[in-house]
């Protein structure tokens, strides 16, 4: 494990020995040099199963080695961590052999933990958390580390939408608004002033938070969520100035069209609002909305969402802070 920038000696010897390199799609690419610690050769097995799981169906050169993140035996925390973006973050973390801390309300969320820990062998721990209640989150917080160790990261993946469809907002009542700022804002805080303090005392750390381009373009579709997420953006960059000095980095993802509960439920509140002749199938609603919004033209899955989180959580980004990155096919482009 090292969160120091590469010496001097690495350089050179990454000169002396010429790299092999492993162009892998939908993800980095890797740059390992063939001088590397003794105890290399012990752990190929272990590296083996782990990449030929995550990405199933390839084959494995030992000659071909993905780009070091040198997040081995760290600990990470993914709040939402059971089902959708959350669990494929964990698995990006569990395959670059990190300890993993699953937090989310359903009760399977120990049995995922376990699931997860075979299948990369890894240690994984899963916590019944409520963002919303902060004694749930110092709880977990001591059993996640009386397990597993100080935390070295944090993805805040866990929120919700308003389950109605929101255009125009009048659609909308002030009484569908607070249970979705009360979980995706305080949730976000509570979360943050809970683990900060921790990062901060070891000098070390990063936070990433899920947002969304709602966030970003003011999507009428469900105004709450939108205005959540943007919230959630800004929130960060405070973080992001604040923690700076403890070299703690703090960055959002915005996804793009993910299939997940969360969309569909978008769907749904817009199928359930329309008159019978205007409903459609949710493949074809959504296949339509890839199609004329994203330049792409394609769905993210929540893997591409994940390749980034756990990029922006290891010592390869250790210059980007504050940052709001999309991973959404072109959806929303700045300059």
């Amino acid at each position: 494990m090292r969160l120091a920038p590469p010496t001097q000696a690495d350089e050179l010897s990454r000169v002396e020995t010429p790299p092999v390199v492993f162009v892998r799609p939908s993800s980095v690419i890797g740059i390992q040099s063939r001088t590397t610690n003794s105890n290399r050769s012990d752990s190929r097995p272990l590296e083996k199963r782990r990449i030929l799981r995550r990405f199933p169906g390839r084959s494995f050169d030992t000659r071909k080695r993905t780009m070091d993140l040198h997040l081995r035996d760290h600990t990470a925390i993914i709040t939402g961590g059971a089902s959708g973006i959350g669990l494929a973050t964990a698995r990006g973390f569990a395959a670059e052999g990190c300890r993993v801390a699953l937090w989310d309300l359903v009760p399977t969320v120990a049995a995922t933990a376990a699931k997860l820990a075979a299948e990369f062998s890894v240690q994984a721990v899963g916590q019944i958390v409520d963002v919303t209640k902060p004694e749930t989150i110092a709880a977990a917080l001591a059993a996640t580390t009386a397990q597993l160790g100080p935390i070295d990261h944090l993805v805040h993946a866990a929120a919700m939408g308003s389950g109605k469809f929101g255009f125009p907002f009048t659609n909308l009542s002030p009484a569908d608004w607070p249970r979705v700022l009360e979980v995706n804002i305080m949730g976000m805080t509570y979360v943050a002033h809970a683990v900060a303090p921790t990062m901060v005392e070891r000098k070390r750390g990063t936070f990433i938070f899920i947002a969304s381009i709602a966030g970003q373009i003011g999507s009428p579709t469900d105004p709450p969520y939108s205005a959540s997420k943007a919230a959630n953006i800004n929130f960060a960059q405070c973080m992001a100035k604040d923690l700076a000095k403890h070299d703690v980095r703090v960055n959002t993802i915005c996804p793009g069209m993910v299939q997940t509960p969360l969309n569909k439920n978008v769907w749904r509140a817009w199928h359930d609002a329309q008159p019978p002749e205007l409903r459609r199938p949710y493949e074809e609603w959504a296949g339509d909305k890839v199609k004329n919004l994203v330049p792409l033209g394609r769905w993210q899955r929540p893997e591409d969402i994940a390749d980034m989180v756990v990029f922006l959580s290891s010592d390869r980004a250790r210059e980007v802070t504050g940052q709001t990155i999309n991973v959404d096919g072109g959806f929303v482009m700045h300059w």
